[in-house]
């Protein structure tokens, strides 16, 4: 009986990319907001497009997860951002003059 690897690998790499952005778009929104969205953009269109030039599947398949991950990243970040307005996750006194929400240090008692 032979194994193939091609499905678990593609799996796997799928799983630990997608896993792999949540904390960084949490913490590229903290530390500089919203402003670099186009780095995503940019990495996200080089990897879609270098996934139709490469004729391995392995490698070709983790290039499309990849820039469609990025892709995606950019709608995170500025939900992101909404989620911190919101009061859900914490915001970085140094930029809180970029919310729309004027940080009140009464409302927040999790010093």
């Amino acid at each position: 009986m032979e194994l193939h690897y091609t499905g678990i690998i593609i799996a796997v790499s799928t799983f630990l990319i997608i896993g792999i952005f949540h904390p960084i778009v949490i913490l590229m929104e903290y530390y500089t907001g919203t402003k670099y969205w186009w780095v995503y953009l940019i990495i996200g269109f080089i990897s879609v497009c270098s996934a139709f030039c490469i004729a391995n599947v392995i490698i070709s398949s983790i290039l499309g997860v990849l820039g469609a991950s990025m892709l995606w990243s950019i709608g995170e970040l500025f939900q992101q951002k909404q989620r911190v307005e919101k009061g859900w996750f914490p915001m970085n006194k140094k930029r809180q003059n970029e919310y729309t929400r004027a940080y009140d240090e009464s409302i927040d008692k999790r010093k």
